[in-house]
């Protein structure tokens, strides 16, 4: 563990191993961000007790969420990677202290996953009585890890990004698109992020990263996993760029929709949901109608992915939406209505400080 400081770059509490060389990362245009707690991996570390398991586990002790493994590897397939141990441009940030890094990165090597990098919050400084609050708040560690991140990319990447319910990925990744974007002003991005508890030294660090981030949005579409099962409504305030879903599968079908992956590739994740962690087609028929019902997926995305879903018997051959499906599920966009714009692709002003679940 102790050789950790030798490979890393430190800045605060951000700490990032990089696995590439820096021309490799400026080269890629398109770019996946992946939150590895609750969203990558089952891991908790809220409290001193999670946080010494989290620890102490060994790398095939760690255990997926269903179905993650198996579409990074899709995306990888789908991206034109996978060629061995070929590096796929994707990115893992976690509230997990640096010196499990090389369990970690063993541990995604057993899932056949070679990202480009990961990021790390020094959180054993954080166990001390003053300083324990910070063990669970990652709204500035996040933000600065994610510009931090953008300073390495090319101008015009695009990003597609994962985290879960269980902390504030939704307000962080929409704050970093804000940031970047310049939707915000500093006084705004000063007084949002002190009223989220971040720190004044975090505050300082990320005004000084937007300075150095090219003036536009890199944020494409981010997927947040319900993993303590928030209502999917609370998200609609943030954009239908923003697709909250209950498991892989869901996810799988909206990439499908945004042509990363292939019909077969979907298919394999729904095999893994049900040989590997006991889902059922009842389960899967759920899922699907869910997006179906929210407006997600699409009726051309309907029409391809139902038939082959069928005939393997992951879908009754006698479903059907219990709604009519969107026409516009995938436009990039505002949604009209009578000539008036509703259901923004991404709002122009979201309120980050009154957050009601």
């Amino acid at each position: 563990m102790a050789d950790w400081r030798l490979r890393a770059e430190i800045c605060g509490d951000v700490i990032y191993f990089s696995y590439v060389v820096s021309s490799l990362q400026r080269e890629a245009k398109e770019v996946y961000v992946w939150d590895l707690d609750k969203t990558y991996l089952d891991t908790s570390w809220g409290s001193f007790r999670e946080l010494s398991r989290t620890i102490m586990e060994k790398a095939f002790q760690k255990k997926n969420v269903p179905g993650t493994a198996t579409l990074v590897r899709a995306l990888t397939v789908s991206r034109g990677f996978g060629a061995g141990a070929e590096p796929f441009p994707i990115y893992f940030i976690t509230a997990s202290p640096p010196q499990i890094e090389r369990k970690i990165r063993e541990k995604l090597q057993f899932d056949g996953i070679y990202p480009y990098g990961t990021f790390y919050k020094d959180n054993l400084k954080n166990l001390r009585p003053k300083r324990m609050w910070r063990l669970t708040q990652q709204i500035g560690y996040k933000i600065q890890s994610l510009l931090q991140l953008r300073v390495l990319l090319r101008e015009d990447v695009r990003q597609v990004l994962w985290g879960d319910d269980s902390e504030s990925d939704a307000i962080i990744y929409s704050l970093y698109s804000d940031i970047c974007s310049r939707r915000l002003s500093e006084t705004e991005i000063t007084q949002t992020l002190k009223g989220l508890h971040v720190t004044g030294e975090q505050l300082r660090v990320i005004l000084d990263l937007q300075r150095q981030v090219p003036e536009n949005d890199p944020v494409d579409k981010i997927y947040i996993n319900l993993a303590i099962d928030t209502d999917p409504e609370y998200y609609v305030k943030f954009g239908r760029r923003m697709v909250p879903t209950e498991n892989t599968f869901q996810a799988s079908l909206d990439l499908f929709q945004d042509n990363r992956i292939k019909i077969e590739q979907v298919l394999r994740v729904v095999q893994d949901l049900i040989m590997n962690y006991e889902f059922t087609s009842e389960e899967i028929e759920r899922s699907f109608d869910g997006l179906v019902r929210r407006q997600v997926l699409g009726q051309k995305s309907i029409d391809q992915l139902l038939p082959p879903l069928q005939e393997q018997k992951f879908i009754s051959q006698h479903y059907k939406p219990s709604v009519p499906p969107s026409e516009s599920a995938n436009v990039r966009d505002a949604v009209s209505h009578d000539g008036i714009e509703i259901d923004p692709w991404v709002p122009t002003h979201i309120d980050y400080l009154h957050d009601y679940r």
